[in-house]
Order: C-alpha cells, then structure tokens, then sequence
C-alpha cells in the first residue's frame, strides 16, 4: 500500500492511496471539506465526505503522468518500472505539474 497527499493551491486536498495494482482510493481532507469556499481537486470529484474508489488510477491523476519518451526517461532517472503509474506520479507531481494540484507522499 502506498500513499501520497494531494494538494490544491498548497492547500492539502486530501490522500490518495493505492491499495494494490486495481484498488485506489481518494479522500478529500476534513479540514479542507470544512472550508466551503475550496473547489474540488477535479469535476469528476466534487467535494463530499465519502471516499472515491476505482480499480485503477484515477483518471485525473494519471493524465497528470508524461507519455512517451519523457516517461521512459523519468521511469529509468527514478528507479521505476515504466508501467508503474502510482511510482512515477509520486515521483513526479510534487513540483512541476501543470495545474494547481500537486502531489506529495504521505507523512508516515
């Protein structure tokens, strides 16, 4: 099981967490559910206090992975198989991402 917390404007969101290769779970925060002036990490997301379940990466996180050639190249700088979707966002999405949602791993 991995985990990585989800941030929105620097604003932690809530966590996405990988149970295994086709179990994945997001929850939005409390306190970030308990502001009503936040927006959702994504349309296909709103805002609500029961998680969201899918039997792969969302696909709001995995459109945030690169393609290609620059994922073969971030798979092979950071030690992961290419084919690992959850490894190379964690790896990834921390700081140069295109929108305002970043990710980062979570505090143990």
């Amino acid at each position: 099981m991995r985990k990585c917390e989800v941030y929105l404007h620097g604003i932690k969101a809530g966590e996405l967490t990988e149970i295994d290769s086709h179990n994945y779970v997001f929850a939005y925060d409390r306190a970030y559910l308990s502001d009503k002036t936040n927006p959702s990490v994504c349309l296909a997301m709103p805002l609500r206090d029961e998680p969201y379940r899918s039997d792969r990466l969302f696909p709001f996180f995995f459109n945030m992975l690169s393609e290609g050639e620059n994922r073969q190249v971030q798979a092979r700088l950071h030690y992961i198989s290419p084919e690992d979707d959850f490894g190379i966002l964690l790896a990834t999405a921390g700081t140069d991402t295109i929108g305002a949602v970043t990710i980062k791993p979570a505090a143990l």
